[in-house]
């Protein structure tokens, strides 16, 4: 196995005749990358929020930032314990700052996916040296289809990505200097409390495993001083997590402890209450898919990393061809949320995201290594991360603007206002919009427990509008019941417009004659 000092695997990491030299990018190419690299990630910022989950945090954010509330989240008023707070205090800080829309729903986390392109340069410029390599981890890791994609999203994954990543980056610059490293251990552990607040759990238990896997893979001991941080590290993770934490606990007591924790985690892990069952191997597809364009590049470095490491421990090999502890790194780092999602009973593509930036950093080593015989590599990556960022442009201004009509409800909602029911109550026939709680908030019509109520057919709808003073509804509902919005001789639809999944119509008496309320 790998030798029991960093101090030789470090120099052997930097001193590696991979490279004979460092082909330097011009400023110009650098600077032009970066440069579109800004815009694709900000591009289509403002487009209207998708699906239903995007919607439900901005709107969690918007009541806590109406009420001047940083502890509870709420949804149309009801407790939301599903989530951490992190998500909802970017967005809340940007609603401050640009006003309550889509670009300030979306700005925390592009600034979250620049981020993890800046700690990945910075963890390969020290580790492995050379401007071009760090220069590659940054073009790379900002051009890979999971994070560029997740980086548009007001979601809580690349959210949790970033501080996971800044941590274990941080992690691996203390153990890289030998010595002197208690800032950077610290750091890494702040970073870890970040991770709580942004996600739960796992924003400290994955790293924590990231790092006692690599000791265990490389054979190595931890110095003292990583354990001696370690004492005062995790409670610094802790008291950077009860910033939020010990307020909602003093709040809301055992109630937040049995939905967020118990419910949202032990439970979404263990079953499938949350309805998103895959198979076992789902995410060992949907992971590379995350690394293109540079999944050639990636899998070339995974290669020869778990190649050297094989043979490692099937035979005695020189010294300079083991893996080298940054890669056994890696290798954990990749395989720590891998598998414990595998086994989740819930899976959504989102939830491997913290796989992707070691995945990339390996495409980097790929790259490294390739580049020794085809130095033209390195001329090659910015020309194709410039190229995905002039693509995701392009999408964003053009394909994304017709998705985002067709799956949001904001054209609909904009529409029956133009009509004059911009205070009429929202319901859904057969159906529950989850996109209509940042575009409706306010007027969904909900159950006892918070939920949105779903109509079952028409006759429910002219009962509430009956015991709700005979005002006209918006109605939402999906295209394929378009036929039950027939007249009666006390209730009249006024069908409004339709985005190819949903129709709005206004439900009213006929003695409203179908006027505005």
């Amino acid at each position: 196995m790998v030798g029991n000092t960093l101090h030789y695997a470090m120099i052997s990491e930097q001193n590696t005749n991979d490279i004979d030299h460092d082909p330097t990018l011009p400023t110009w190419v650098r600077v032009c990358v970066l440069l579109l690299m800004f815009v694709a990630h900000f591009a289509g910022t403002w487009l209207p929020l998708l699906g239903p989950d995007e919607p439900r945090y901005s709107q969690v954010a918007k009541e806590m930032f109406e009420r001047g509330d940083w502890v509870t989240p709420t949804l149309g008023g009801f407790n939301w314990f599903e989530k951490p707070a992190l998500l909802y205090w970017l967005q809340n800080i940007s609603y401050h700052l640009f006003g309550v829309n889509e670009f300030s729903a979306r700005f925390g986390s592009v600034i979250f996916g620049l981020a993890i392109a800046a700690f990945l340069s910075v963890l390969i410029k020290r580790t492995l040296g050379g401007t071009t390599l760090a220069t590659a981890a940054w073009m790379m890791s900002g051009s890979a289809l999971g994070l560029l994609a997740f980086a548009h999203g007001a979601s809580f994954d690349i959210v949790v990505t970033f501080p996971i990543t800044a941590s274990l980056v941080c992690f691996w610059l203390a153990e890289s200097k030998g010595r002197g490293g208690t800032r950077m251990y610290a750091t890494s552990f702040a970073f870890m409390g970040l991770g709580l607040l942004a996600k739960g759990l796992i924003g400290i238990v994955f790293p924590l495993a990231v790092i006692a896997g690599y000791f265990v893979l490389a054979w190595r001991r931890p110095t003292a001083e990583f354990l001696r941080s370690v004492l005062w590290g995790i409670p610094l993770a802790l008291a950077v997590a009860s910033a939020w934490y010990l307020p909602m606990y003093l709040r809301h007591g055992w109630a937040f402890i049995d939905e967020f924790i118990i419910q949202h985690h032990f439970q979404r892990f263990t079953s499938n209450k949350y309805q998103h069952p895959q198979p076992f191997i789902f995410f060992f597809w949907v992971l590379p898919l995350m690394t293109l364009p540079w999944l050639p590049l990636c899998l070339s470095g995974l290669y020869s990393t778990l190649k050297r490491f094989v043979r490692s421990i099937s035979s005695e090999v020189p010294e300079e061809d083991r893996p080298l502890p940054f890669e056994l790194f890696l290798l954990v780092w990749i395989a720590v949320p891998l598998l414990f999602f595998s086994f989740s009973g819930s899976k959504l593509p989102g939830y491997i995201l913290p796989s992707v930036p070691p995945a990339v950093l390996l495409g980097v080593l790929g790259l490294k290594r390739a580049a020794s015989k085809r130095a033209w590599l390195f001329k090659f990556i910015p020309s194709l991360a410039a190229g995905i960022f002039v693509i995701a442009i392009v999408m964003s201004i053009t394909v994304m603007r017709g998705i985002a009509a067709a799956d949001s409800v904001k054209g609909l909602i904009e529409a029956v206002d133009a009509r004059g029911y911009s205070n009429a109550r929202v319901v859904g026939l057969h159906t529950v919009s989850h996109n209509a709680e940042f575009y409706a908030s306010g007027r969904l019509v909900r159950d006892l427990d918070g939920r949105q109520r779903r109509f079952l057919g028409t006759a429910e709808i002219f009962e509430y509008i009956d015991l709700n003073d005979h005002r006209p509804v918006i109605v939402l509902v999906p295209v394929e019941y378009e036929r039950e919005l027939i007249d009666t001789d006390k209730f009249t639809f006024q069908k409004i417009a339709e985005n190819g999944d949903l129709i709005a119509a206004v439900a009213s008496p006929v003695s409203f004659g179908g006027s505005a309320p």
